[in-house]
């Protein structure tokens, strides 16, 4: 469709209506991206609004980004291109519910702590709960592909994703996937989507795996004198019979962060069963502190909740993803807390993550730019050295736009995405310099 004799902003307009488009500074300036602005803000009602908008991008060159609720837009390299942000945050619908089969399909702009609320009724859930994720768009967590403490048990979103829908760039709607659990036909294209960052297509459907909830779930609090005790600690746990639902590793400063009991570091472990069960392998959970030398006592009610008002992302931290192996999840702890001292007086590391696979979030707080960049780049020679990474998350442009916010990639491998960018996106149109490579 061309709009030579019309404005680009009337066309939006005819698409999704006068309301739903907005050119409106302040707006604009509230709807940047890494201090880069948008011509237009469009929010589609609908999933064909959605296909048209990116039709008319494509035909016009234009480059869209999409947004839910704007919780990791500093995520990735600053882009190359910004035309209209694609706020995704009016497409809420439940499409479609199989409690019988456990799984549900949604609208991208659903929030994860509405459908929570929706699944709590029937005993079932979408084990995901990266901090803030109440808050935080399904679609926006599949692109992004957080995760959090559950991924202990449940995994991340590419374990939970059965089915995608989504608008390729040229504006063409596509499916890929299945809507029940079991199905083996046709390319894995969820997994695709999953982490890709909003580069591949525009999310606008998702069909998700659900669990049940457990009948009665306790967490244990295991501290320890030392991050090598801790490691021990969950050795025991993974090579045992325990069936963890969260083994969740915190520093010294975690623990004060979430107003726990002090220790130099800690594994949080949550058992979710039938109150009996939980009962024994609680019991199994304090035999196994005891033999790595500390100790282990039942969590408040409302710990996980202080858990996660505690890591929901705040204003000037930096947090990084750091990718380790279970059997050096001590020597990486150690290396982040040795580097602390290059980043400036007054700054500080809280460092969380999901110990059954090592991968680490660490939050910098007061650091300077520079001596965060030189930790960064330690910490990825490091973990570098047994196949580890470190990923930016979330930091200020500076940092983000001098450092490769995804760290060194296999040039096999970044051929194989940048072919694949070329074959869902060849004019960039969808969100442009932001991924891996600059894709």
């Amino acid at each position: 469709m061309s709009v030579s004799t019309r404005s680009i902003e009337g066309a939006l307009a005819e698409i999704v209506g006068r309301e739903r488009v907005s050119a409106e500074p302040r707006l604009l300036v509230a709807a940047a991206i890494d201090g880069r602005p948008p011509r237009w803000v469009v929010s589609p009602g609908a999933l064909e609004q959605v296909a048209a908008v990116l039709a008319l991008a494509h035909d016009e060159k234009l480059a869209v980004a999409a947004r839910g609720s704007a919780s990791a837009l500093d995520l990735g390299r600053p882009p190359a291109r910004l035309d209209a942000v694609l706020d995704m945050r009016g497409l809420t619908r439940v499409t479609e519910d199989n409690p019988d089969d456990l799984t549900v399909s949604v609208e991208a702009g659903i929030t994860a702590g509405a459908l929570a609320a929706r699944l709590a009724a029937r005993h079932q859930w979408l084990p995901v709960d990266p901090p803030g994720w109440q808050s935080r768009t399904i679609g926006g967590l599949v692109a992004t592909n957080a995760h959090g403490p559950l991924r202990a048990r449940y995994g991340t979103l590419r374990d939970l994703l059965l089915g995608v829908r989504f608008v390729q760039a040229h504006g063409v709607s596509t499916w890929g996937g299945a809507r029940v659990v079991k199905s083996v036909t046709g390319y894995d294209v969820p997994k695709l989507m999953v982490g890709s960052l909003g580069t591949l297509g525009v999310l606008t459907e998702l069909t998700l795996r659900l669990h049940p909830m457990p009948e009665s779930e306790l967490t244990w609090l295991a501290a320890f004198p030392s991050a090598a005790a801790a490691q021990a600690f969950v050795a025991c746990v993974l090579d045992s019979t325990l069936q963890p639902s969260r083994v969740e590793l915190l520093s010294g400063a975690a623990l004060r962060a979430c107003a726990a009991t002090p220790a130099r570091a800690a594994v949080a472990i949550a058992i979710g069963s039938v109150e009996a069960a939980v009962r024994d392998q609680g019991a199994l959970v304090e035999d196994f502190a005891r033999r790595a030398g500390g100790g282990a006592a039942v969590a408040p009610a409302t710990f996980w909740e202080r858990y996660d008002r505690a890591f929901a992302r705040g204003d000037g931290e930096m947090v990084l993803q750091v990718a380790s192996l279970p059997s050096r999840l001590a020597d990486t702890v150690d290396a982040i807390e040795r580097g602390q001292e290059g980043l400036g007086s007054g700054a500080a590391v809280m460092i969380t993550g999901c110990a059954a696979v090592a991968t680490l979030r660490v939050t910098l707080t007061g650091a300077e730019l520079e001596g965060a960049a030189r930790f960064i780049e330690r910490l990825r020679a490091f973990v570098g050295d047994f196949g580890g990474s470190v990923v930016i998350q979330s930091g200020p442009i500076a940092l983000r736009a001098g450092l490769d916010p995804w760290g060194p990639l296999d040039p096999a491998t970044l051929a194989l995405m940048r072919a694949l960018k070329d074959e869902f996106d060849p004019h960039r149109v969808l969100n442009p310099g932001r991924f891996v490579g600059g894709l």
